[in-house]
């Protein structure tokens, strides 16, 4: 695999995770988690979706030839 691809791989799995603990700290999941509920892990996952989409922002440029 190259970098490039590597890259974007992990961006969204970043922005994914961090998108889905904002959803849990809001409690629009459900479920019994220590995470549901708490505002904390809105914050986080707001960080860690920035650090996503941050990882994926320079992809959008196409790679020289």
């Amino acid at each position: 695999m190259t970098g490039r691809v590597v890259r974007l791989i992990m961006g969204i799995v970043v922005a994914l995770l961090g998108l889905l603990w904002i959803l849990q700290g809001a409690d629009l999941l459900g479920g019994s988690g220590g995470m549901n509920g708490k505002g904390i892990w809105i914050v986080i996952g707001a960080v860690v979706l920035i650090v996503g989409l941050a990882v994926l922002a320079p992809l959008r440029r196409r790679p020289h030839e």
